[in-house]
């Protein structure tokens, strides 16, 4: 496996900054704001010819472990455990600080690789803080600016004289481009990932959930809302399918995000959901479900992607009975364009029925796959239009004459007509969901679209 380089230091020194510069695009969201990072995540990162696994950490702060800081400082710690070589980041701007020493102190005892970087030292700037930082103990400090790429050489070659040789970098750093709006012919790559967006409203339990599937406390959970803030993918495996995780930053209504902070967490969502493949939407069952859920679920569907709703904290409810049929009414209400959404209930925190998710999870991924032959579209489309054929415009029929699957992920489906102008929007409606029901496609968003067929009567010439 390639080498972890842990990036650690006392919070606003750029430590997402360097993390950013190292894996080459902007990952975590970086601000003023100290404090902004709070799970550790990683990421493939390059250095000339060194490729390694970079880890982003969260500022190391002295609190109690119950507290945000605290829980924060325990994951810092176990990133530090895992790697071969630390980067102890300081300011060199403001200095040599208490807590810089503080924690100078920390890494000795830990028995690990340090190498130290005094960060902002740009157009000489951090030269007073860089003659500090000898006093650290960790031997000479590498002047760098993160934000400018300063000091990268250096850096690389402080880092091959500790970890060597370079292998192959896979890290658990984002969702890749999703492979949407495939051509029907393109078969399923089975040997790549499913990639799975957790998304909701901020303290539905979406942290506590994903550490339960993976039955580790990887990512920062407690009572307080809006915990999670950057996206952390998790490369996880489900009877020996691979599934890419993502826990995202709670979504709140558009008209409550005024910090600019929020903002930029509830755009890195959006980002996730538009490159996942399948998106759990995690509702709090002691809430039931309000206008917030249904709109994300609405900007889920109509990014085209695979939708679960996943009812948390149901041992909490009282009538669960009534809570579930409220729930599905809302859903058959609301998002009448993909009836059928899977709705699985269960609680994260104690793992009751949890086992009922991923089964749902790939039923919908499955569908959201299928492709239908042209010869049973065209089938169906004889059916259904004998049935109830298009409206007359100008006191003339509509025919659709072909039907055929002209993408996957989701089913999408062209309908050739000589006068497709006149086939109204509601007709489309009354066809997709008559494909939905005949094909097994319940929750699933299809596309389909109207193409003006060529009537081979008429010469071009007229």
């Amino acid at each position: 496996m390639a080498a972890k380089i842990a990036i650690v230091g006392r919070p606003n020194v750029g430590k997402s900054t360097l993390f950013n510069r190292l894996v080459g695009k902007r990952l975590a969201i970086v601000d003023d704001t100290p404090g902004v990072t709070r799970d550790r995540r990683e990421g493939q990162a390059r250095l000339g010819d060194l490729e390694f696994i970079a880890v982003d950490t969260a500022g190391l702060e002295e609190a109690a472990d119950e507290t945000i800081a605290g829980r924060m400082r325990q994951q810092t710690e176990v990133a530090v455990k895992e790697a071969a070589v630390v980067l102890f980041v300081i300011d060199a701007r403001a200095g040599v600080t208490p807590m810089d020493r503080h924690f100078a102190n920390w890494l000795r005892r830990q028995g690990k690789k340090v190498i130290l970087l005094a960060n902002k030292c740009e157009g000489g700037a951090g030269v007073s803080g860089l003659g500090e930082a000898f006093g650290l103990g960790f031997g000479e400090p590498l002047a760098i600016s993160a934000e400018h790429g300063e000091g990268m050489y250096d850096l690389a070659e402080a880092l091959i004289g500790e970890v060597g040789s370079s292998e192959p970098a896979l890290a658990d750093d984002e969702l890749t481009e999703a492979e949407v709006d495939v051509d029907v012919d393109a078969p399923e790559d089975l040997n790549k990932p499913i990639q799975l967006a957790v998304a909701g409203r901020p303290n539905a339990g979406k942290s506590t959930l994903i550490n339960k599937l993976i039955g580790s406390d990887r990512l920062l959970t407690g009572p307080e809302p809006g915990l999670t803030r950057d996206a952390i993918a998790i490369s996880w495996e489900y009877k020996g399918r691979s599934i890419k995780l993502v826990d995202t930053a709670g979504m709140r209504r558009k008209s409550r995000v005024e910090h600019k902070l929020e903002k930029l967490s509830v755009a890195e969502t959006l980002r996730t959901i538009r490159l996942a493949q399948v998106v759990v939407l995690v509702l709090d069952g002691t809430l039931g479900i309000d206008k917030q859920d249904l709109t994300i679920a609405d900007h889920v569907l109509q990014e085209g992607r695979a939708l679960v709703i996943a009812v948390n904290k149901w041992d909490a409810v009282e009538d669960r009975a009534l809570a579930l049929r409220d729930i599905e009414e809302r859903l058959e209400k609301s998002l009448p364009q993909a009836r059928g959404i899977p709705v699985v209930t269960f609680s994260a925190l104690t793992g009751r029925h949890l086992d009922r998710l991923l089964p749902a999870v790939l039923g919908q991924y499955e569908r959201w796959n299928r492709r239908i032959p042209t010869a049973q579209i065209n089938r169906w489309l004889e059916g259904v239009t004998e049935r109830n054929p298009p409206p007359l415009a100008g006191g003339r029929s509509v025919r659709i004459r072909y039907a055929t699957q002209v993408k996957a992920r989701p089913p999408t489906i062209a309908l050739f007509a000589p006068r497709a102008e006149f086939i109204p929007e509601s007709y489309l409606r009354y066809l997709i969901n008559s494909l939905r029901e005949t094909f097994d496609l319940p929750g699933v968003p299809i596309r389909m679209y109207l193409r003006k067929g060529k009537n081979p009567y008429v010469s071009d010439d007229e």
